[in-house]
């Protein structure tokens, strides 16, 4: 990936409206996945908390939405729940790390964020280095995505349009503040259905989180 500045795509940016919403949700809902709509962030972080028993075992995969709403803060520092992110930041990346693979892949809980829904109920998540994406399609017990409306599109064809073009040059500018490094998108995850009732839950949210 190159570390020249990409253009995002702003269409992929629009909040959509209450007619797209409530056909998105009706979709996920009809692809085992339970759809949620809120108003705002702060109503969905409410209601992430509200469905995760306390002192259970949660992952919070990295995402700029859980971070926006300080989900991921509560998560990882209130004392309600073991928080597995806070167990691998103890652990030795050299000598512990085949354990912390399997920490990170089959937590209890798994929450974050997606990068497109598509409006018939298809979700997509990209990564570049793939390790949210065990835990998401089957490792994890149960599943909470937080996500803005802005990332409802049409159809597949612009679900993958949305990762390349709005995305991944946002978190591109965002790994090279943090990390010192350009991202990309090396592998992609797409959820048609899910099998396991209640298993995965959306909360759709009113307001622009997120990339």
């Amino acid at each position: 990936m190159a570390d020249t500045m990409m253009k995002a795509n702003e269409k992929f940016g629009r909040l959509a409206d209450e007619e797209r919403l409530e056909k998105t949700a009706s979709a996920l809902e009809k692809n085992g996945i339970r759809a949620m709509i809120v108003d705002s962030g702060e109503e969905a972080k409410k209601k992430v908390l509200e469905l995760i028993p306390e002192g259970a075992e949660v992952m919070s995969m990295t995402s700029t939405t859980t971070d926006s709403i300080s989900l991921s803060k509560e998560i990882e520092e209130s004392g309600r729940f073991v928080s597995v992110r806070k167990k691998l930041y103890s652990m030795d990346r050299n000598t512990q790390k085949a354990e912390m693979r399997k920490l990170g892949a089959a937590p209890e809980w798994a929450v974050g964020s997606v990068h497109a829904v598509t409006e018939d109920g298809q979700v997509f998540v990209a990564s570049a280095s793939g390790s949210q994406l065990p835990g998401y399609s089957y490792g994890a017990g149960k599943v909470i995505w937080v996500v803005g409306s802005q990332k409802i599109v049409r159809n597949v064809d612009e679900g993958l349009k949305r990762l390349y073009e709005y995305s991944l040059p946002y978190e591109n500018e965002r790994a090279k503040k943090v990390y010192g490094m350009g991202s990309a998108v090396n592998k992609i995850l797409i959820v048609n259905k899910e099998f396991e009732p209640e298993r995965i839950t959306m909360i759709l949210v009113k307001e622009k989180l997120g990339f």
